[in-house]
């Protein structure tokens, strides 16, 4: 079942962390003392990683959604969502450094 803002909203805290799926992937996870991260997991090499989009409420349910399918498109032409968050953080470093 997707996950809907209200949901979102009013995930609380419980004595173990714990992790709400949305779909293709996405999910929330909620630790014991509240913070909500937005995780993308994905199949790589016959693993399962997840790289985190964000937390909540700085992304939203529906700027995640989008994030996630930025990042299952990726997948889908054969590049690691994770190299390619490396690669970008290198470039803008090298702008910043060179400007």
């Amino acid at each position: 079942m997707a996950l809907t803002d209200t949901a979102v909203r009013h995930a609380k805290p419980r004595a173990k962390d714990y992790t709400l799926p949305d779909y293709n992937g996405l999910a929330l996870f909620v630790n014991t003392k509240g913070a909500k991260c937005w995780h993308f997991r994905f199949s790589w090499a016959d693993k399962q990683p997840r790289v985190s989009l964000g937390t909540y409420p700085e992304i939203s349910l529906r700027d995640a959604r989008a994030l996630r399918d930025v990042a299952r498109a990726l997948v889908a032409r054969g590049i690691d969502p994770r190299v390619h968050r490396q690669l970008e953080r290198n470039a803008r470093r090298l702008v910043t450094e060179n400007a």
